[in-house]
């Protein structure tokens, strides 16, 4: 008998005492009323078959959802998408009362399905390859915020982790990035050639003025002056020489002979 009582004592006492670990908060349930007051987490006590604890997590929670996407142009494209988010936990006994604790199946992933597809079919699909990833992501997130953030479930991002686009338009894509690529390499080789075809047209410039230069500075004084330095240079040579000039040409033939 003793035992008995012993061990309606251990079941009682256990029935009594439930656990709110930490990232959670509790929501206290008698006969089906909501208690207004979230638990913080630590050891509570419950009146054993009236009284029950819900636990609701306050840490982020992640949804994966794989859905198909309509764009502008009227293309279907899947997509997989994370969604963060987590409870308020001030508002907790109110999501436990209104919404209930399937919440995410009740609330969150259809606002975030009509969300996604509002969004989505305002842009080409190739924008969800580019840099328009961001802006999807942030118009999807801002406008569950507004459906879900006074009813105490916060976003706090949306993510586009993947998106395969119809095998049709990946097509066009990449010919169309190979296109892109093959017109850069042709215009780094047409800079190339410009850049050597200036440089050839500075060398000829300075070729041209430099003959210019010497041609201005070839005074009948300068050619005289050279003749008689060429006359003095030919003169120390070992070599026979005759100068045949009548004195006044400018051009004097020279012959020469071997030593002998």
């Amino acid at each position: 008998m003793r035992l008995l009582q012993l061990a309606l004592s251990v079941l009682v006492f256990f029935s009594s005492c439930t656990v709110v670990r930490p990232g959670q908060v509790g929501v206290k349930q008698t006969l089906g009323k909501i208690k207004y007051e979230p638990l913080a987490p630590g050891v509570r006590t419950v009146m054993p078959f009236t009284q029950k604890v819900i636990k609701v997590p306050t840490n982020t929670v992640n949804i994966e959802q794989k859905l198909s996407l309509p764009s502008k142009e009227g293309l279907t494209v899947g997509a997989e998408i994370s969604i963060l988010y987590h409870i308020n936990g001030e508002q907790a006994p109110n999501v436990i009362e209104n919404i209930g604790r399937i919440y995410e199946e009740e609330v969150i992933v259809p606002v975030f399905r009509s969300a996604a597809a509002d969004v989505s079919s305002k842009f080409f699909a190739k924008d969800m390859h580019t840099g328009e990833r961001d802006v999807i992501e942030g118009q999807i997130r801002d406008r569950m915020r507004a459906h879900l953030d006074e009813r105490g479930i916060i976003i706090e991002a949306v993510l586009l982790k993947s998106i395969r686009l119809p095998d049709r338009l990946s097509l066009a894509i990449s010919e169309k990035l190979e296109a892109e690529q093959d017109a850069q390499r042709m215009e780094f080789v047409l800079a190339k050639e410009r850049q050597e075809a200036e440089r050839r047209r500075v060398e000829a410039e300075g070729i041209r003025d430099a003959q210019l230069i010497i041609s201005d500075g070839l005074t009948p004084l300068l050619i005289q002056r050279e003749q008689i330095e060429a006359f003095r240079e030919l003169a120390t040579s070992p070599n026979a020489k005759v100068i045949i000039t009548d004195g006044q040409s400018s051009t004097p033939q020279v012959l020469l002979e071997s030593p002998k």
